[in-house]
């Protein structure tokens, strides 16, 4: 039976643990032999000591405590790397999302996927602050990124080992693991789950992430198509600049020759200068971008592409070799 383990980032979340140790317990023991890996991301409420205690108790617990707080990407990191599961799940520490939603989840890795996503029905969280922001960024993530996804929010999501070796989570990346599966070339699957009540604790939400969000898929877009050919982008944008900018002139010289106006006193003179300067600053940077991929693929050893099955090939049969060696030596 595979181990499964469950990534659990949390900061002061202290009274939450002991009935979020109490439901993974419940909704997984009879299914598969897992661990809890919980990632203390600078808790200042004693959520530390309290996970040192149910740890105590029971060696299915795991923790690692970071030195301050970084981030949930960065925590969840953290999870990735110290989680020793065949298959790795990721969830939120304050009781909103349900362990009992993961062996069903489970099951439908099995059917063939790569990564199942958690899809929150009956979200109950606030409307202004919490739903429409979700609402609004989903879409747009849906329309800039390409991935047909409804909920990019929810943490609760199961992942195969393979996938998660190859993310790299920073910034505010942890809301873009679909993405980053997308570009491996995951198989994904997304189901309804459950999503209940805070209860305990006080969120970490704030407006301001929505827009962090937006500018970080910008970032995951670049990544996903213009990685390892920098040029392509700014080039294209840099060329098309030149061209604006040679336009202009010869409007310029024909606006001089047909009705006598002075070139200095254009502004059109001004702007095709301006675009031919910005344009050239484009191709520059595409450049400078090739330059740094070059860099990070052939001096760091990195492989623009990741390998989904390898298997070594057969011995050649010894008739089949010695046939081989007279064909070669008769031509």
């Amino acid at each position: 039976m595979k181990l499964l383990s469950v990534v659990i980032p949390v900061k002061d979340e202290r009274a939450n643990l002991r009935p979020l140790v109490q439901w993974l317990r419940d909704a997984l023991t009879p299914v598969c032999d897992w661990e809890a890996v919980f990632v203390d991301d600078g808790s200042r409420d004693g959520t530390h000591c309290e996970l040192q205690t149910l740890a105590g108790y029971d060696p299915r617990i795991r923790l690692v405590r970071l030195r301050r707080n970084f981030g949930q990407s960065a925590a969840l990191q953290a999870g990735f790397d110290h989680a020793a599961g065949d298959v790795v799940a990721t969830m939120d520490g304050d009781l909103q999302n349900d362990p009992a939603d993961l062996p069903r989840m489970l099951a439908k890795l099995d059917e063939g996927f790569d990564v199942v996503l958690g899809e929150r029905m009956q979200r109950k969280d606030r409307v202004l602050l919490r739903k429409v922001p979700s609402w609004c960024a989903n879409w747009c993530l849906r329309r800039f990124l390409g991935v047909p996804f409804k909920d990019f929010g929810c943490t609760l999501r199961v992942m195969r080992r393979d996938v998660v070796d190859n993310l790299q989570l920073y910034g505010e990346m942890h809301r873009f693991i679909t993405a980053l599966a997308v570009q491996q070339g995951a198989s994904i699957a997304q189901v309804p789950v459950r999503h209940h009540q805070r209860t305990a604790g006080k969120s970490k939400y704030t407006i301001a992430r929505t827009f962090r969000v937006i500018l970080d898929a910008f970032t995951v877009k670049f990544l996903a198509s213009y990685q390892t050919r920098p040029m392509h982008l700014f080039g294209g944008v840099g060329l098309a600049m030149m061209l604006a900018g040679f336009v202009t002139l010869l409007t310029t010289v024909g606006m001089k020759w047909s009705g006598g106006q002075w070139m200095t006193g254009n502004p059109l003179l001004l702007l095709s200068v301006l675009l031919e300067v910005v344009g050239v600053q484009f191709l520059s940077l595409g450049l400078i971008g090739e330059v740094l991929t070059r860099i990070y693929y052939e001096r760091q050893g990195h492989r623009p592409y990741v390998v989904r099955e390898s298997r070594p090939a057969k011995p050649v049969p010894a008739p089949v070799r010695l046939l081989r060696r007279e064909y070669q030596e008769a031509a």
